[in-house]
């Protein structure tokens, strides 16, 4: 699972430097003639452009930079997430869940209710409605104008449009969802990314230290009884972190429309502004009642937001469950409380290549090794789903994996 990416002149120039270097380098003959594919990492908006200008061979990634490539003619896609090896192992898998602090849990338990019934509400709508969610999405992430990529530019609504149908909208903790957060706690252990709390632990031990279902089912009570408990106000403001991607529509919808929620629900995220784009601060009602102001904290990715919740600066977070998983394993006192969306990442390639579908993209990923040029894939930051997903599914497939 949906805005570029704010980055700084120096840290694009710095970047664009690093890669020109790296692409002219000598070439290098994988270790014992095994093939090799390296992973970089780098901003989301970047990645097309480095597509583009050939300074990388694909990229893996969140929405709606999958469908950015299609849409504007950058690339082509090789494979969905889902559909990535071993075969079965990633349908309908986890992707954005809400977490929180287990402190801030255990102080607004009401509060926390309220949003988790807010969120249960605006992805029913998103689901409802695909266009009106296409089309407040491709205004939070880019004001709904133009998305330009270097000489490249495209329509954020076009993109936006081709890219929500490809997620799955679901609040749900389901069996199939908590299965398919147990397959990436067994690829996070088999490339070495849990090495704390989770590393050993039994399936049920990691169940208990992972979830908190409690406001889920709470959530869902009220949402089904039509009437949700007015917490009690705060004094302070909350942040909720998210991300610069379509997956986290339920969130923009739920801001953006907050009138529909508030005239049918009685509950609301009020923006402080009716400017277009990305709202930094909103206010909460429940019932007519403000209870309390909420900053919407935007990360890069979800390796960084669990690092504000671990200092506080973020209370709540909607964010990957990957990212999740190995900050509770380093011991990092938070929940998942649900789930808000599955699937929506994709494998993307220059339109250029000699590749239509997985096979062919190993059959391409040999070919370059041998020549002593192995592929060069982004992905958005190490320990994210995507991150894991392609790693885990290029070892599946033989390739050595080395990050560059």
């Amino acid at each position: 699972m949906k805005q570029i990416m704010l980055v700084s002149l120096a840290v694009l120039l710095g970047l664009t430097l690093l890669i020109t270097g790296c692409v002219d380098e000598a070439p290098v003959q994988p270790p014992n003639g095994a093939s090799e594919v390296g992973i970089m990492y780098t901003a989301t908006g970047q990645m097309p452009v480095l597509l583009s200008t050939g300074q990388i061979d694909g990229y893996m990634v969140w929405q709606p930079f999958v469908s950015v490539a299609e849409v504007s003619g950058i690339g082509t896609v090789v494979s969905y997430s889902q559909d990535l090896p071993p075969a079965g192992t990633w349908t309908d898998h986890t992707c954005d869940a809400l977490s929180a602090r287990e402190d801030f849990i255990a102080a607004n338990p009401d509060l926390v209710n309220a949003i988790a019934a807010l969120l249960i509400l605006s992805g029913d709508y998103v689901q409802e409605n695909p266009d009106r969610a296409a089309e407040v999405s491709a205004d939070w992430l880019f004001g709904g104008g133009d998305m330009t990529f270097g000489d490249v530019k495209v329509s954020s609504q076009d993109v936006l449009a081709h890219s929500i149908p490809t997620i799955r909208f679901s609040t749900e903790p389901s069996e199939d969802w908590l299965q398919s957060n147990d397959r990436f706690i067994e690829a996070l252990r088999d490339i070495g990314y849990l090495t704390g709390s989770l590393k050993d632990a039994s399936p049920g031990e990691v169940r208990d230290t992972l979830y908190d279902f409690s406001h889920y089912e709470a959530a869902r009570a009220m949402v089904d009884a039509g009437e949700i408990t007015t917490p009690e106000k705060r004094t302070r403001p909350m942040s909720i972190g998210y991300l610069p991607s379509d997956h986290d529509a339920p969130l923009f919808v739920a801001i953006k429309d907050w009138e529909h929620f508030h005239e049918n629900f009685g509950i609301a995220l009020k923006p402080r502004t009716t400017a277009p784009g990305k709202v930094d601060v909103a206010d909460l009602i429940v019932n007519g009642e403000i209870i309390t102001e909420v900053r919407l904290v935007q990360g890069e990715g979800g390796a960084q937001l669990m690092t504000l919740m671990g200092t506080d600066a973020i209370q709540m977070s909607y964010a990957g469950t990957p990212p999740t998983i190995s900050a509770v394993d380093k011991g990092m006192p938070i929940k998942i409380l649900l789930p808000t969306q599955n699937e929506g990442s994709g494998l993307v390639v220059a339109a250029s290549a000699p590749v239509d579908d997985w096979d062919s993209f190993i059959a391409w990923a040999d070919a370059r090794s041998a020549e002593g040029r192995p592929l060069r894939i982004a992905a958005p930051i190490r320990g994210s789903i995507q991150d894991v997903q392609i790693k885990y599914a290029l070892q599946d497939s033989g390739l050595v994996v080395k990050e560059v």
